[in-house]
């Protein structure tokens, strides 16, 4: 049985999810990239990282650091939110592989959690908060909580002690597996082991492939839904494993290429 919670009302596989706003189409976690999964590619929801400024704003950005995405240096979170707003967030973005950088100059700039939220009242977000930062946790709950958005949005981190807090301060959210928990799950699934049950996660954030191997197949996909895990696969940009997700129902396809994963649905006829 899947998960019936408020974020999983009225979804149903597969679902189109942008990673990072779809970060070869258009400056990653910004609200152009965003507004570009949304608009013009229909996607589901959005996948996307933050991180706290100096000053405690929540701030959408995957890097600790400001130099590959934008035209700063150091690290984010010594900067102030007005300090950020002043970056060019399209400054690195180059879909041609450095000749060109077609969103230099044009006022992309990091944006802020609460902006995100308000600009997409509807969408359901994956967000990740990346900082091992004591109190990181209280200022994203507080956030979501203010904007009205804990029942659109799931939650978690890679590292198992941030998720872990996060679970203590917001325990009716929906939470996403991190690193050890998932992986504990997913390798005692795929050996024919009774998985550890975790009540606290109900979401398998994964990649594909672990080296040559695919983790992903029939199999996985129904022992999780039978304890009421749902499974999104991460960054899945191939057109050919995008069909043949689609085609074993996988819960969510995360992908850098929101326009293509696009034309596969509708090519598939799947919904989404």
């Amino acid at each position: 049985m899947l998960p019936r919670d408020t974020f999983f009302q009225g979804l149903k596989p597969t679902l189109h999810i942008a990673h990072r706003g779809g970060a070869l189409v258009a400056p990653e976690n910004t609200l152009e990239a965003f507004q570009r999964a949304v608009h013009t590619h229909r996607t589901d929801m959005l996948e996307l990282d933050v991180h706290l400024s100096r000053d405690g704003e929540v701030i959408v950005a995957h890097d600790d650091t400001l130099e590959r995405c934008t035209d700063g240096t150091g690290p984010l979170a010594a900067l102030t939110l007005a300090e950020l707003r002043k970056l060019d967030a399209g400054y690195r973005f180059t879909p041609d592989e450095g000749r060109t950088f077609p969103f230099r100059g044009q006022g992309v700039r990091l944006p802020t959690l609460r902006e995100v939220l308000r600009a997409f009242p509807a969408l359901r977000l994956n967000v990740e908060l990346k900082p091992d930062v004591p109190g990181a946790e209280a200022v994203l709950a507080r956030l979501l909580s203010e904007e009205g958005a804990l029942g659109r949005v799931c939650i978690g981190s890679e590292q198992d002690v941030i998720a872990e807090r996060l679970y203590e301060e917001l325990p009716d959210a929906c939470h996403f597996y991190p690193r050890d928990a998932l992986a504990a799950f997913v390798l005692a699934l795929k050996a024919g082991e009774v998985p550890p049950e975790d009540a606290r996660y109900r979401v398998l954030d994964m990649p594909l492939y672990f080296g040559e191997v695919r983790l992903v197949d029939d199999a996985l996909l129904r022992a999780a839904a039978e304890r009421g895990k749902w499974i999104n696969v991460w960054t899945v940009d191939d057109p050919a494993e995008m069909d043949r997700l689609l085609a074993e129902g996988v819960g969510g396809i995360m992908t850098d290429r929101p326009d293509l994963l696009r034309q596969r649905m509708d090519a598939s006829g799947k919904p989404g």
